[in-house]
Order: C-alpha cells, then structure tokens, then sequence
C-alpha cells in the first residue's frame, strides 16, 4: 500500500525484523521492511524503532496500529508523500 497523505502527516507500512545484527531499512513493493536490534519483549522493538525511524525521517513518528504485530502503520507527522519519496528512492 502507498503513503497516505492525512491532516496530521502520511502514514506508511512497516514490516518489522526483530533480532537483526543491525538496524537497516529497506523497501519492497511500497512496504517498509525494518530489522531491528531487539527482541519483540516488552516493546521493546517498538521503542526502537520509533526512535530509529525518527531520526531517519527528522520527523516525529507514531505507530497508529499493530503495537503487538510485525506489520504496524505508521504516521510520519508533518510529512507529506513528496517528502516520503525522498527517502524512498534513496533506500531502493
């Protein structure tokens, strides 16, 4: 699924990796694949990964659902879809 444009931002999707050597981003068929360092206990990955993908995007990131699954939605606030492909065509 693309990025949607909403009021407060875009959102995106995000398939999640836990337990990965290394924090890497990469896209597929316009999903977000994240590896993450972490294990998924306690949210940890979570946590990890609203901070890795805030830091990447300068921008404040939200998780609006699947807080308990590999496939969560994202809201990049104050992000348009313009911005967002930036990043994509970089990650490609």
């Amino acid at each position: 699924m693309k990025p949607q444009g909403t009021v407060q931002g875009t959102t995106i999707n995000v398939y999640v990796k836990p337990n990965s050597r290394q924090f890497q981003v990469m896209i597929k068929d316009d999903v977000y694949i994240v590896y993450c360092r972490e294990a998924p206990v306690k949210g940890k990955v979570n946590r990890e990964l609203i901070k890795e993908l805030s830091r990447l995007f300068g921008k404040k990131v939200e998780i609006l659902s699947g807080l308990t699954s590999r496939n969560k939605k994202i809201l990049v606030k104050n992000a348009d879809e313009a911005y967002l492909s930036t990043f994509k065509s970089a990650l490609s």
